[in-house]
């Protein structure tokens, strides 16, 4: 089954199974919170269709599948961002601001990192010649 893959189909792969792996953890710490601010919706509602849709790129290269998966792609790497901002925010909003303590114990600053880093991951497979 592997014989003949490009490695950026491989990627693509992986790239779909590590989103979906996040979307069960982040959907965890979201659930935990109670979610308590809207934008925690993005992430749970958004990673498991970038990765389901990066798993159909993965097995159909079809036009239409590539333009939707690059764009939730580009959005993923853009809410990655945000997310970073709002946990940032968050650990300085936490008793005693940005103490070391906050920082494990408060939102983890690197998952939404994670989002990003996978979505421009999934970028890269997509434009790589």
């Amino acid at each position: 089954m592997w014989n003949g893959w490009p490695i950026s189909r491989v990627i693509l792969l992986f790239t779909a199974i590590a989103l979906l792996i996040i979307f069960v953890q982040v959907t965890l710490f979201h659930y935990r919170q109670n979610f308590r601010h809207w934008a925690m919706w993005g992430p749970v509602i958004g990673a498991p269709v970038i990765g389901f849709l990066a798993l159909a790129l993965t097995f159909y290269n079809l036009p239409w599948l590539r333009t939707m998966t690059t764009l939730f792609l580009a959005v993923g790497v853009l809410s990655g961002a945000a997310g970073t901002v709002m946990h940032v925010r968050g650990v300085g909003q936490r008793v005693d601001g940005y103490k070391m303590q906050n920082f494990l114990i408060g939102p983890p600053i690197t998952l939404p990192l994670m989002v990003a880093a996978m979505s421009v991951l999934g970028l890269i497979a997509i434009y790589w010649r």
